[in-house]
């Protein structure tokens, strides 16, 4: 085993621990705490046997697993960023017109 293995899978393992403790106190539903274990526990298993992602990239037309890895990690973080972007967004419209609600009513104008 390498170091690089003991740490990822040192990594994941404490990712899971905070997974479940995100879960008991109601921050994660229980399809969102599976979803993130096994992500973590997938991370593991490929971390511990890295040619397994060589299927994969055969099936693809990619000429390495590490390659297939790295591709399909960039899609999933351009996505991921995508999404926060839109939810932040949201939240700031959210807060806005929030503000302007309260400004009205402790102006005394009403809407």
């Amino acid at each position: 085993m390498t170091i690089i293995q003991i740490f990822i899978s040192v990594f994941a393992l404490f990712a899971i621990s905070r997974v479940v403790v995100q879960f008991r106190k109601g921050g994660l539903t229980i399809a969102l705490m599976l979803f993130w274990a096994l992500f973590w526990l997938a991370a593991i298993g490929i971390t511990m046997s890295p040619q397994t992602t060589d299927v994969f990239a055969r099936l693809v037309g990619v000429g390495r697993g590490a390659d297939f890895v790295i591709y399909v990690s960039l899609v999933a973080i351009f996505y991921l960023i995508f999404r926060v972007y839109i939810k932040i967004e949201s939240v700031e419209q959210d807060i806005t017109k929030l503000v302007r609600k309260l400004a009205l009513e402790e102006s005394g104008v009403e809407k």
